[in-house]
């Protein structure tokens, strides 16, 4: 079992973020039919879907039913936002079934401050509804020394509007029930133009966890945002097979010795925090 599967429902986002390495790929959305497709291939693999790798999930009209297509199926699935259609989204996914969103609120450091402020508000009210109805919320902060200031003054309308716990752990802080913080580095998307990054390297790709693009692209992880290491297609092929190839399996083993078989993973800075 894998502990999470990345699947694109849409490469396609509204917004233009500073730290997203972007993609280079024709603009897709995934149908209702090669949604469930997918699930019914991922039986047995894992438990919980990532509706992500590229874009934007809410952005994709048919979010709603994939959320109710997979709870019917027994899977938990886990959005990744930028949070900016929450206001009118939420109350969608909420009713659909949703295990879990996280929402990056480093998307809006570019934002005015009182842009800023009136949009973490938003966000705090849709976080207070979702854990009423049991769903986790997880605010993120993944750009340490790249944020200006605005960090805190983000933190500060989270801690005005939801008061809390506030209590410190391993991944950050636990604001209160079903809503957390987490704070984290910036990191480097791995670039095919990119240096070499050095000569030992370790991913969880292929180990824990790996992505399928918009257009059925099965790729070892969720920082291949190009398909450079295209390994089948989820559509056609069957993805116990895919995960069993040669290929797939000299990546595992390949990072079992702090190798990286293929060159896009040599480029990574991300493969070079866990060596």
């Amino acid at each position: 079992m894998y502990n999470k599967v990345y699947v694109e429902i849409t490469n396609i986002c509204n917004m233009s973020c500073s730290f997203c390495h972007g993609h280079k790929r024709a603009a897709r959305r995934m149908s209702s039919m090669e949604f469930s497709l997918i699930l019914d291939k991922l039986n047995g693999l894992t438990e919980y879907i990532y509706y992500h790798l590229m874009g934007e999930p809410l952005t994709h009209p048919l979010l709603p039913d994939f959320l109710r297509l997979a709870k019917e199926r027994g899977y938990k699935s886990i959005i990744t936002t930028n949070g900016t259609l929450l206001n009118k989204r939420g109350d969608e996914i909420l009713k659909a079934g949703v295990h879990k969103v996280n929402i990056s609120l480093h998307s809006f450091e570019q934002g005015a401050e009182a842009e800023q402020r009136d949009y973490v508000l938003s966000l705090a009210r849709f976080a207070e509804k979702a854990a009423d109805t049991g769903v986790i919320v997880v605010f993120r902060l993944w750009n340490e020394g790249f944020d200006g200031g605005k960090n805190e003054n983000s933190v500060a309308v989270l801690k005005e509007h939801l008061g809390g716990e506030w209590l410190e752990n391993s991944r950050g802080v636990k604001i209160k029930n079903k809503i957390f913080l987490e704070w984290g580095q910036r990191f480097e998307w791995p670039d095919s133009n990119a240096e070499i990054k050095g000569n030992k390297f370790f991913c969880y790709g292929l180990k824990d966890q790996f992505g399928i693009l918009a257009d059925g692209t099965v790729v070892p992880c969720c920082l291949d945002s190009d398909g450079v290491i295209n390994l089948g297609n989820a559509f056609t092929d069957d993805i116990k097979d895919i995960l069993n190839s040669q290929k797939a399996k000299a990546i595992v083993e390949g990072f079992k010795c702090g190798k990286a078989t293929e060159d896009l993973c040599k480029r990574c800075g991300y493969a070079q925090r866990f060596v």
